[in-house]
Order: structure tokens, then C-alpha cells, then sequence
């Protein structure tokens, strides 16, 4: 039997949430900006209020106080994260898919947009709502090759916006090549349905000078599984969000990343493993490497296990590894859960120094101290370029990872 006070506030979240929605956005917790709270405010020590939603407007101004930007350089983002950017620039995307994939241009109004991104801040609903042309990429069969997508940036300030639409029981590697000179805003949503699997490759291999802010979801079907591979080398300033929810139990989500940041970089990555379904596996591994005089990288890895999601599995883990005294490397990884009817879950980060005892080992075997300090880098980097499972591209980023070492 159902006590009437359960029944009572059963409705009273069922009233709140048809509130929230009739406003333009959903919201995960008990209080929106505009609608009366049926329910309590949560302890001061709950999750903060995450706002969801396409509009910009349902956003406040981003200040640089918030915690999810408080890492971040407002000023280098060019008005990127606020509106005032002026678009006066463009991407060119060129498209190589094996036969059958098909290929569509497409804009904010196309059906599939919002299918697995909800934008989280004023960023990524700016970038959701202004850009003028997307790429919708449909896969319905068994790839043995990879598509590739060529985002090559020709000066100025863009937008965009891509769709990776996997069927069910569908497999593909796609790889996301950003080059070029840009400041660029994109939204990347890939949609996995039920049974198939989906590797997304995105490398940010920019030329200096370059800005770029992206929030990348994946929504996995039932016993779909996903594997993101995350490259970021190039560019002034480089934001990434990549995130995971599941629409089924069975879901398997793997988020690898690699980040080399020299003089004057930031690179940021922040990730959202939204576990609210029962059944599901997340796995993450990002490591950094950081040199020379205002380098830094940031990587923030939030995993929230629902009350729903019985059985879950996951883990984090982030390595940040220091080449000189002048570079800075922030971890902050975060777990919070709701139930402990679950099968794991747990996180590690550490950040350290160049191992002077690697170093002496090796260099007392008659290696140069210089090729001993590359071998140690990339060995470090070894355990994510080496799942990327396309060669070429494995090849291509020791060659960058040779040159950084190098400079």
C-alpha cells in the first residue's frame, strides 16, 4: 500500500515537472529559474542544479564564478560563450564514408537535432540554436572502413553542428579531424541505437591561435556500446564536453583521452557520465602531458549514478604528467551515487613530475637523456593512441607527439 504523503509528493514532482517543460527546458533537481518549487530545496551540499535546455535565454550570463567555468579563460574565448561573437568566418567539412553511408546537410530544425544533446550552459545552446549549416551522418550497416570528417577551419569566427545517427546493430568508427585556423562553436550529438557500436575519433589537431568550445553527447539504446577517443594537440584554447546517457540497460560507454599542452595552451575537458538506467558500464581514461611557461590542462570527470540505475559499473581515472616546473595540470574527478545496489564504482587521479628514476634507468643503459624523455611520453600516451584502431591515424599523432616532444 502507497502512504498518501508518497502519493502526495509523487504529484507534486509529477505538477513541477510539467512546469519545467511547459517553460522551454527540464531540470534536474527541484528548483528553475521562473517556476514556483513544489518540493524543498535539496541540502546545501547537494548536486547543483543542472539546467537543460535549447534555449540561451533559460542561462545566465557565464561570469567565470561558476564552477563549471571557473578553470576556463573567459577572456580568450572571443564571445564564444556568451553571444557577442560575430559570425565572420566558416568551416569547410569534406566527408569520406564507405558506400551506403549516407551524407545530409542539415539545420537547427532538422528532427534529429537535440536527439542526444539538451545543452547544458549558454555555450552549447548558443552554438544548438545559431549555426547555419550541420552535417547529419546516417549509418545503417557494418563498416569496415571508417568515416572520416575533415573540419578544416578558413579563418574567422562559425559554427556548426553534426549528427551521427547509428540504426540498431549497426557498427562504425568515425573520425572527427579538426584542422585549420578557427574559433569555432560545434555541437556533436551521436545517437547509438539499440545493439550497435559506435567509435568516435576526435582529434583537435588546430593551428595556433585557434578557439575551440564543443559539447559532444552520446544517448546509447540497449546493449549499445560506445567508445570515445579524444586527441587534443592543437589550438590556443580547446573546451571539450563530451557526455553519455542511456535510453536502455545493457550500455557500455568507454571515454579515452589524450591532451599535450605547450606555452600558453589550455586544454579542457570535461565529462558527464549520466548513469540513470539500470545495468549500464562506463569507463574513463584521460591523461595529460604539460610543458613550458602558462601550458595547462584541465580535466573534470562527473559521474552520477541515478537511484534507478541498479547494477551499475563504472570508473574513472585521469594521469597528468608535468615536463616543466611553469606547467599547471587540474583534476578534479567527482562520483556521486544514489543507491548502493550497484555492481562498482570508483575513481583515481594523480599528477606528477617526469620520473627521474625511469629517466636514470634508462639513460644508464646507454640511451641519450633526450630519447629516454620521448620513450617515457610515449609509453605513457601508448595505452589510448594504440585503441584508436585506425593505423593511419595512429601513425599520424606519434608523428605530432614526436614533434611536441621536439619543440
Amino acid at each position: 500500500m502507497v502512504s498518501s504523503g508518497a502519493t502526495s509528493m509523487a504529484d507534486a514532482l509529477i505538477t513541477e515537472r510539467t512546469a519545467l517543460k511547459e517553460t522551454g527546458g527540464l531540470v534536474e533537481g527541484s528548483i528553475a529559474a521562473n517556476v514556483t518549487p513544489s518540493t524543498p530545496k535539496k541540502p546545501a551540499d547537494a548536486r547543483a542544479v543542472r539546467i537543460l535546455s535549447r534555449d540561451p535565454d533559460a542561462f545566465a550570463v557565464i561570469t567565470g564564478r561558476e564552477e563549471d567555468w571557473r578553470f576556463t579563460p573567459l577572456a580568450r574565448l572571443r564571445g564564444l560563450h556568451d553571444g557577442t561573437a560575430a559570425v565572420d568566418g566558416s568551416i569547410d567539412v569534406q566527408v569520406t564514408a564507405p558506400e551506403g553511408v549516407e551524407v545530409e546537410t542539415i539545420g537547427p530544425d532538422h528532427e534529429l537535432v537535440g536527439c542526444a544533446l539538451v545543452p547544458s550552459d549558454r555555450s552549447a545552446a548558443l552554438a544548438m540554436r545559431d549555426f547555419a549549416k550541420g552535417t547529419l551522418v546516417r549509418i545503417t550497416g557494418e563498416l569496415t572502413e571508417p568515416v572520416v570528417l575533415r573540419v578544416e577551419g578558413t579563418g574567422g569566427t562559425s559554427y556548426g553542428h553534426l549528427v551521427v545517427d547509428l540504426v540498431a546493430h549497426a557498427q562504425a568508427i568515425v573520425v572527427l579531424d579538426h584542422v585549420g585556423l578557427a574559433t569555432h562553436n560545434g555541437g556533436v550529438e551521436l545517437r547509438v541505437g539499440d545493439g550497435a557500436s559506435l567509435t568516435l575519433v576526435s582529434l583537435q589537431g588546430w593551428a595556433p591561435g585557434s578557439v575551440h568550445l564543443s559539447a559532444q553527447a552520446a544517448r546509447l539504446g540497449r546493449d549499445a556500446r560506445f567508445r570515445s577517443i579524444v586527441v587534443t594537440l592543437g589550438g590556443d584554447l580547446v573546451r571539450l564536453v563530451p557526455t553519455v546517457t542511456y535510453a536502455g540497460p545493457g550500455g557500455d560507454a568507454e571515454f579515452l583521452g589524450l591532451a599535450f599542452a605547450d606555452a600558453g595552451q589550455h586544454l579542457e575537458h570535461r565529462l558527464f557520465v549520466d548513469h540513470g538506467v539500470p545495468h549500464c558500464k562506463s569507463r574513463v581514461t584521460y591523461k595529460s602531458a604539460v610543458q613550458g611557461e602558462g601550458a595547462h590542462t584541465v580535466w573534470v570527470g562527473d559521474v552520477l549514478i541515478r537511484a534507478e540505475a541498479l547494477g551499475t559499473d563504472t570508473y574513472e581515472l585521469n594521469r597528468n604528467l608535468l615536463l616543466t616546473d611553469s606547467a599547471r595540470a587540474d583534476s578534479v574527478p567527482n562520483l556521486e551515487i544514489e543507491t548502493g545496489e550497484i555492481t562498482g564504482a570508483g575513481h583515481a587521479s594523480a599528477t606528477g613530475r617526469f620520473d627521474e628514476e625511469q629517466l636514470f634507468y634508462l639513460t644508464s643503459r646507454g640511451i641519450p637523456a633526450a630519447e629516454a624523455r620521448r620513450m617515457v611520453v610515449r609509453g605513457f600516451f601508448n595505452e589510448v593512441v594504440q585503441q584508436i584502431g585506425v593505423p593511419a591515424i595512429e601513425e599520424r599523432l606519434y608523428a605530432a607527439l614526436e614533434k611536441e616532444l621536439s619543440a
